[in-house]
């Protein structure tokens, strides 16, 4: 995993994903609802913009989602547990 301060800074939510990813798109639709209600700044990252070793790691995981610059769900994102997270 990577480091911390590699999937952190002003986001507190990213998302890393690919073009044409339906469960990235499903997932997106989830962070976009909370971060919204929340007030908590999101991002999304393409996968194809990492370095090698990071999308070799998270490849057949996407998409992998990261809280505070920690790796918090992969393939599906629960609506419940990231604001959880977030709280």
């Amino acid at each position: 995993m990577p480091e911390t301060s590699e999937w952190s800074g002003k986001s507190r939510v990213v998302m890393l994903g690919k073009s044409g990813c339906h469960l990235c798109e499903d997932a997106w639709s989830v962070i976009e609802r909370v971060t919204d209600e929340l007030g908590v700044g999101r991002a999304e990252q393409d996968l194809a913009q990492v370095p090698e070793a990071d999308r070799e790691e998270y490849w057949d995981k996407i998409p992998v989602t990261f809280v505070d610059g920690r790796r918090h769900d992969f393939w599906r994102v629960s609506e419940e547990r990231l604001r959880s997270a977030l709280s």
